[in-house]
């Protein structure tokens, strides 16, 4: 067999170049993002393309999933059949709610969640 040769093509990258390529690979990713949740104690923040707020049924497996948050549901980044990004536990109390916006708090989290 032979072995193919590949020449490289020499290629200088000033840090404004570099700088440029991250920024335009951070807007590139942000276009996929929708969601933004950020976990208060530790500043933990995930992203996600979709959200859903997911009901518990009575042996605490999957009942059903809505588009909005209420108490005893859990929030859903991503949630798909068989993975998702994110998951609280269940919310005990919603401190505030906007369009864009709600800050509540699970069995053992503070949360704040936004529209992107």
């Amino acid at each position: 067999m032979s072995k193919l040769k590949q020449d490289k093509i020499p290629a200088e990258l000033t840090e404004d170049d570099i700088l440029r390529l991250a920024l335009e690979l951070e807007e590139m990713e942000n276009r996929f993002r929708n969601w933004k949740l950020v976990r208060e104690r530790d500043g933990l923040t995930k992203y996600g393309r979709e959200l859903g707020w997911i009901e518990w049924g009575d042996d605490d497996r999957f009942k059903e999933k809505h588009d909005e948050p209420a108490i005893g549901r859990s929030c859903m980044l991503d949630p798909h059949q068989m993975s998702f990004t994110w998951l609280t536990t269940s919310v005990t109390e919603i401190v505030e709610q906007r369009e864009d916006y709600v800050k509540f708090k699970t069995q053992n989290s503070n949360y704040e969640l936004f529209k992107l």
